[in-house]
C-alpha cells in the first residue's frame, strides 16, 4: 500500500506544477457544477479532528455520488496536515487551507497524463473489484 501513497505524492506534485488541481471542498463543487467533464481523479481527505463533522460528510457523500456517477476513480487520505505540507497550501497566517477534497483536472482539451495517475486508476479499479468503492491510501512520512 505504501507503493501508492507514494503514487499520490508524486501525482499531486505532477498535478500542482501543471496547474492540474482544485482543491478545497467549496472549489470543488464549483468546479463539479460548471465544468463536471474536466476531472479526472478525486482525492478526500480527513483526519481525526474533523471525523465527527457533519457537514463535511455530507460534502463527501455528494462528491462520491458525483465521482461514481462521472467514472471518476476517487480515493481516501485519513492525513490532512501530511496532504497540505505535500500541496505547499497555507495562507497568510501559515494555517493550512482546506485540502478536504481535492481534484485532479484536464486543462482545456489536453488529457492530464502521468504514470502515477495510471497507476492508481488501475489500484481504484482493483479495489472495485473487491467493492471497496473508496479506498484508503497512506501517504508516505517526509
Amino acid at each position: 500500500m505504501h507503493c501508492y501513497g507514494k503514487a499520490l505524492e508524486e501525482l499531486l506534485v505532477s498535478a500542482k506544477s501543471q496547474e492540474c488541481l482544485t482543491v478545497g471542498v467549496y472549489e470543488s463543487a464549483k468546479l463539479m457544477n460548471f465544468d463536471p467533464d474536466c476531472m479526472s481523479f478525486c482525492v478526500l481527505a480527513t483526519d481525526e479532528e474533523y471525523e465527527g463533522d457533519i457537514a463535511l460528510q455530507i460534502h463527501f457523500t455528494l462528491i462520491q455520488a458525483f465521482c461514481f456517477d462521472n467514472g471518476i476513480d476517487i480515493v481516501r487520505v485519513n492525513d490532512t496536515q501530511r496532504l497540505a505540507e505535500i500541496l505547499g497550501d497555507t495562507d497568510e497566517s501559515g494555517e493550512h487551507k482546506d485540502v478536504h477534497c481535492i481534484l485532479i483536472t484536464n486543462p482545456s482539451a489536453d488529457t492530464f497524463e502521468d504514470p502515477a495517475l495510471e497507476k492508481l486508476s488501475l489500484f481504484c479499479e482493483e479495489c472495485r473489484s473487491f467493492n471497496e468503492w473508496v479506498p484508503a491510501i497512506t501517504l508516505p512520512e517526509r
